[in-house]
């Protein structure tokens, strides 16, 4: 007759923790993309025009291996979305610092909205455009006599979305018709601008035939309505 033999506590204790260990790795981490790689699609994707990036992905995101190369787009200027095109695949949005210097266009005093620019307010100076509403112009000679849409203070970035030129728009020396109006008399004459207006702005204009100077009201294209 044989005696069964129970094992020991600690075998028990043994086998058990052997079971786990093999459980534990037959179920391995999965695979995740490295972060390193995220961030370089994220600076790559806001890096042009020589722009300085620094993005940034927190510690604890872990997003799924992907089998293809990432791609990412610029949500903003200092913004990405890094993609993985796998199917299903996945979006991962990645905020970064951008800096990107360049030589831009800028005003030395303020300007008031529906006038010239005048090329003595004007400076070309080095600065940090990443961000910017606008692409700054590069050259005084784009800026210098066109009309400002709004006011701005010293120390703007021009850009092409601050000139008000267009239909419309007076610029200095522009041939005008100046309208005169008492008791009920309206008379025209010809004249010439000597400044810069938009629709509805006020500019000094000269009588041709008088050689009088006298302000008036921009009331449509190329006509000025003499204020009373």
């Amino acid at each position: 007759m044989h005696r069964s033999v129970r094992p020991s506590p600690l075998l028990r204790y043994l086998v058990a923790t052997m079971l786990l260990v093999v459980v534990y790795v037959g179920r391995a981490a999965p695979a995740t993309t490295p972060v390193a790689d995220i961030l370089r699609t994220a600076e790559a994707a806001l890096g042009g025009g020589g722009a300085q990036v620094q993005a940034s992905v927190d510690a604890a995101v872990r997003m799924p291996a992907c089998s293809q190369p990432l791609t990412g787009v610029a949500l903003g200027p200092r913004m990405a979305e890094v993609r993985c095109p796998d199917a299903p695949g996945w979006r991962l949005t990645v905020p970064a610092r951008v800096r990107r210097d360049a030589d831009v266009v800028v005003l030395l005093a303020p300007v008031q909205g529906g006038t010239a620019i005048e090329a003595a307010q004007l400076a070309v100076q080095r600065r940090d455009v990443a961000g910017g509403s606008g692409v700054g112009m590069s050259d005084p000679a784009q800026v210098a006599g066109h009309i400002a849409r709004r006011s701005m203070p010293a120390g703007t970035v021009v850009s092409a979305g601050d000139l008000a030129d267009g239909a419309g728009a007076l610029k200095r020396g522009d041939p005008v018709v100046i309208v005169s109006r008492a008791g009920g008399i309206e008379v025209r004459t010809g004249g010439r601008a000597l400044g810069g207006a938009v629709a509805g702005a006020v500019v000094a204009v000269e009588n041709l035939a008088s050689k009088r100077i006298v302000r008036g009201r921009l009331v449509a294209d190329g006509v000025v309505e003499v204020l009373q």
